[in-house]
Formats: C-alpha cells, sequence, structure tokens
C-alpha cells in the first residue's frame, strides 16, 4: 500500500485546518497516512493524533521550528519523506513557500493546487486562473510531492488518537542565510478571511477606502469577514492581504458577497468553491451575474444600508 505523508500547517501553537483539508485529500489516495508535525514543543502533534483517518504523527521537536521557516523546514522534511510515495502540503502561503524547496532537495516535479482525486495517480487541478481544469497522470514508481487547494476539502472529524511517535532530528544541515524577523498581522475581531463561512467583498466599484467602512459594517451585523477584488486593491482602497483571487486568496465560504465586483476571471478563481454567490451591480451585464447564485441589479449604496436595516 502507498504511504502518504502530510507536512503540518500550524501558527501560534494552533494547527490551521488547512492540515485537515490536506488530509482528507490524502485520505483518499491511501489509508497508510501519517502527518509530519515540526515544532518547538509538543502542543500541535496531539492536535494532529485528532484528526480521522491519521495513522501515525510524526512528531519532530526542535528549537530551530520555533517560527514555520521554510527554508529552515525544507531538508528536514525531505529526509523524513524518504519512506513515503506522497507528501503532501496545503496550498497555503506556508505550503506554497516549503513545497518547492523540497521538490528541489528530491529532485522531484511538484504538483500545485490538487482539487481532486480520481484515482491515486490521477488528479485535477485548475489552470487558466480557474477557467479550465486539468486532468494529470502521474507515472508509476515516480514520487509525488503537490500542495492541496484547501477549498476543495471540506475538515475531517476529530475524533481520532493517532499513535504520536516522538522522532529525533535527523542529521542534515539547516541554512544559516534565513531569519525569523518578526509577523505583523492587522489586529481584527472578524473571522480570518481564508476560514470564514461568510465574506462580504467589494471592487471598484465601492469607489474609495472610506466607501469600504459601509462594507465593514454589513460584515460586523453578519459576523463576516471582508475581502476585495484586485481592483480594489491597486486602487488603494485596502491593504493586499484582503485581495481575494488567483493572485490573492483563494477561498470558500458558505456565503459570498461580491459587491460592485465585475466579475474578471482572476478574481472568480478564488471563490468557484464558494457555498452560495450573491452578486450586487449596478451594470447588468457584468460578467460576475454569470457565475452568480442570486444577482440583483441595484445600486450598492442603497442596497447595503437597506440590508442592514433590515438585520437591525
Amino acid at each position: 500500500m502507498s504511504k502518504v505523508l502530510i507536512v503540518a500547517d500550524h501558527f501560534d501553537g494552533q494547527l490551521l485546518s488547512s492540515t485537515s483539508k490536506a488530509v482528507n485529500c490524502g485520505s483518499q489516495i491511501s489509508e497508510d497516512l501519517d502527518v509530519l508535525v515540526l515544532e518547538k514543543g509538543s502542543e500541535i502533534a496531539s492536535q494532529a493524533a485528532a484528526i480521522d483517518s491519521v495513522k501515525n504523527v510524526i512528531s519532530i521537536s526542535n528549537e530551530a521550528f520555533e517560527h514555520p521557516i521554510a527554508a529552515i523546514m525544507a531538508p528536514v522534511v525531505a529526509e523524513v519523506a524518504d519512506g513515503y510515495d506522497y507528501i503532501l502540503l496545503p496550498s497555503t502561503t506556508f505550503g506554497r513557500d516549503l513545497a518547492p524547496r523540497i521538490s528541489a532537495i528530491l529532485d522531484v516535479n511538484q504538483v500545485t493546487d490538487i482539487m481532486s482525486v480520481e484515482e491515486p495517480r490521477i488528479f485535477k487541478r485548475p489552470i487558466y486562473a480557474g477557467n479550465a481544469i486539468q486532468t494529470i497522470k502521474i507515472s508509476d514508481g515516480q514520487k509525488i510531492l503537490a500542495t492541496v487547494r484547501t477549498a476543495s476539502f471540506k475538515e475531517l472529524g476529530n475524533a481520532n488518537n493517532a499513535n504520536v511517535i516522538d522522532t529525533e532530528m535527523p542529521s542534515v544541515e539547516i541554512p544559516s542565510h534565513t531569519r525569523y524577523g518578526g509577523v505583523q498581522s492587522e489586529k481584527t475581531e472578524r473571522p480570518d478571511l481564508q476560514v470564514a463561512s461568510t465574506v462580504i467583498s467589494g471592487g471598484r466599484g465601492v469607489g474609495s477606502a472610506e466607501n469600504f467602512e459601509l462594507l465593514y459594517e454589513l460584515a460586523d451585523k453578519l459576523g463576516a469577514s471582508v475581502g476585495a477584488s484586485r481592483a480594489a486593491v491597486d486602487a488603494g482602497f485596502v491593504p493586499n492581504d484582503m485581495q481575494v483571487g488567483q493572485t490573492g486568496k483563494i477561498i470558500a465560504p458558505d456565503l459570498y458577497f461580491a459587491l460592485g465586483i465585475s466579475g474578471a476571471i482572476q478574481h472568480i478563481a478564488g471563490i468557484k468553491d464558494a457555498g452560495t454567490i450573491v452578486a450586487v451591480n449596478k451594470d447588468a451585464d457584468a460578467p460576475i451575474f454569470e457565475i452568480a447564485d442570486i444577482g440583483i441589479v441595484a445600486d450598492l449604496f442603497e442596497f447595503i444600508p437597506e440590508l442592514i436595516s433590515k438585520l437591525d
């Protein structure tokens, strides 16, 4: 039976949901599935052991992993991966940084953004900004290194009690050219954009940074996160960490509001897996209406206040 290794994605003492989604993908390939946890302590390993379908958790605790630095983690992952047929990472900032480094060390091609498993060596992935789906087949006997499009897979349950195998740090050379400099992030009470069940996004049609305050007000009423199109980011209305789309964040909320967004294919690529899409635009011919479940031709500056009043 083929062996699958999932590299855990975690931050600030918490295992991220992206890991569970990657496990979901891996479990469709093989039942022989382990999770590799690189951390300073041991908190993450126990969290990973609870994920359904996990057989073993390979836990390597070392001061070098106090912060998730890809250049430091890559040679360790490559060493552990020697006994596995598949190495999967979530297609998050963490996974997209780490996977190419592992690929270079192992000298194997990387598959990006797996969105479905057709057979153990046949996968589907989006191409052309999500405008087409490519089916790829990997030759037998070739080790597979891939990132998993987390928006395409659900989280698994947490009723498991997998074995935790404490493992010594491999004798590999740890790069010294990369150092941790710190993390800066905007503090907000709203849910994280990549995991929020409801997202309110604005486009160039919002008009200004000041007008985005109206979207924030609606988001707070709904307990939602706020995103934006690339056009809104390029116009300086919001910071780029709010960008949704091919070159931003790929999300899959249950409910997505596209307000003043025309619907460029790059933006649509980031919301293809959303549950219900509600589009509001005063241009009846806006492309966003082609993929919206609910389309409303209206001035968003009339629509949003009216919706907020109904929610009060």
